[in-house]
């Protein structure tokens, strides 16, 4: 009775040990994620989707360009919806949250 009571509890602190180990790490990883994608942005490299608010990078080839200024899309869907959005007259455009 003892042996798989000590068998239990063992096994259990193994368990917590790795679990914790693997939340710790992917806290690191979202953290390591989310200053990359904040270097990108302010580098230029990325750039928000008007319709969405998803980040896309510069070079995505879903574009529209209304006059000087060039929008990048993540989906055709969105993009279409801009398009829709601009064709009802609206000039000014802020981002859809």
């Amino acid at each position: 009775m003892w042996k798989w009571l000590l068998l239990i509890l063992a096994g259990y602190a193994l368990y917590r040990f790795f679990a914790n180990d693997f939340l710790k790490k992917r806290k690191e990883h979202e953290a390591e994620s989310a200053a990359d994608l904040e270097r990108k942005v302010s580098a230029g490299e990325m750039v928000k989707d008007p319709e969405c608010g998803a980040y896309v990078s510069v070079e995505g080839n879903i574009s529209v360009r209304d006059g000087d200024r060039v929008y990048r899309f993540c989906s055709y869907e969105c993009r279409d919806k801009f398009l829709q959005r601009l064709e009802e007259g609206e000039r000014e455009l802020p981002p859809r949250e």
